[in-house]
């Protein structure tokens, strides 16, 4: 099959279903996954593949991953997209709150990893993007689980990126910052450069370049699509 593929997880909405329509648009096939029944609609529409399941649940994964490889036989690009981790004052959160937002938005791609990896090694390369967030490098209060926990995840995709990197096995972030399917109030819109908040497509359009040999000598990073919200140098 010539056709490359791809998997997109939390495809049903906002910004993992902006990747899949993007990378549909592009050409690959989708096989997409979600907890929710719409995937399979989001699925249909876009001619790829979907199954039920939640990226913090390592069954779930690896049945995604199965899926690709039975009916596809590739997986040339994987988007891993999650929900958000809970949220709350710093001292408050709850060990059960860390633990429920490692398996969300570091442990996810851990295990992804594990299991596409020597696919992809075999096939003599793919693109692993993973949707992260600016306050991975500026932390913010508002977010201090999925601020934390993504400043590690980006630890780890250099980290992976130095491991596979001569197996032509990428790995970059997406550091998004608001998006439209955020609502934001008019303080925070103002301290957006830009003045307004980044586009579903815009994250899209991004995950379809990094997967793109265009970006082919890019690995390890973190891409920030925050209209320059972020400060650091």
């Amino acid at each position: 099959m010539n056709q490359k593929v791809a998997i997109v997880t939390a495809a049903s909405q906002g910004m993992g279903k902006a990747c899949a329509e993007a990378l549909a648009k592009a050409g690959y096939q989708l096989v997409l996954m979600s907890r929710g029944e719409e995937v399979l609609q989001v699925a249909q529409s876009l001619g790829g593949i979907a199954i039920r399941g939640s990226v913090d649940q390592p069954e779930d994964l690896k049945a995604l991953v199965e899926k690709a490889m039975t009916d596809y036989g590739r997986i040339d690009v994987v988007v891993n997209n999650t929900g958000h981790p809970p949220k709350g004052s710093l001292l408050e959160l709850t060990d059960e709150d860390w633990y429920t937002g490692m398996d969300l938005v570091l442990m996810n791609v851990i295990r992804m990893a594990r299991f596409v990896t020597p696919i992809m090694q075999t096939q003599g390369g793919g693109s692993i993007i993973n949707i992260s967030t600016f306050a991975a490098y500026e932390p913010s209060l508002k977010f201090p689980i999925s601020s934390a926990l993504r400043a590690a995840l980006g630890a780890y995709t250099k980290l992976f990126a130095s491991e596979n990197g001569k197996d032509n096995v990428r790995m970059n972030n997406i550091l998004p910052g608001f998006i439209e399917s955020y609502p934001i109030d008019e303080a925070t819109r103002e301290e957006i450069p830009m003045k307004r908040s980044g586009k579903l497509n815009e994250i899209g359009e991004t995950a379809v370049f990094l997967a793109s040999e265009a970006a082919g000598y890019i690995n390890g990073e973190n891409l920030k699509v925050d209209g320059g919200l972020s400060k650091s140098v």
